[in-house]
């Protein structure tokens, strides 16, 4: 199952786990290096409307997210950030913060708000190849 806002954050090709209400997906825009979306997958569009169900399985999803970033780049904090304007279903945005840069391939990002507020206006769009190549690296350190 799949939504408008998970297909705005290029599910299936940018998908790193997928429980049955939530998908964590690859940013497309990496503010910092390992951003990512945490879609919930249900027709719902407002947190409070959550089921129970989606609730308990958003903790196993956060908790894996957390394992994966510090694992993938060791942030030092992280920040989920739920701005519900523009895309409609519930979805999280996960910052990962660090001081200074972080670099996967060729791909090198600083946290350009750290130790502020995130800067989602600095961020780096990857181009196609790298986005799938840095998915995969995330998907393969992906444990739940």
């Amino acid at each position: 199952m799949t939504n408008v806002t998970a297909r705005k954050f290029g599910y299936p090709a940018t998908l790193v786990a997928q429980g049955q209400h939530w998908a964590v997906l690859t940013r497309p825009a990496q503010p910092t290096l390992g951003a990512l979306a945490l879609v919930c997958l249900d027709e719902v569009f407002a947190f409070g409307d959550l089921s129970a169900v989606a609730h308990a399985e958003l903790r196993t999803m956060t908790a894996g997210v957390e394992r994966l970033l510090k694992d993938f780049i060791a942030y030092q904090k992280i920040n989920y950030l739920m701005f519900m304007m523009v895309d409609p279903h519930v979805h999280f945005h996960v910052i990962p913060r660090y001081e200074g840069e972080r670099s996967f391939d060729d791909l090198t990002i600083a946290d350009a708000g750290w130790p502020g507020m995130p800067d989602l206006s600095k961020h780096v769009a990857p181009d196609a190849e790298t986005l799938a190549r840095l998915t995969a690296e995330l998907k393969s350190r992906w444990r739940a």
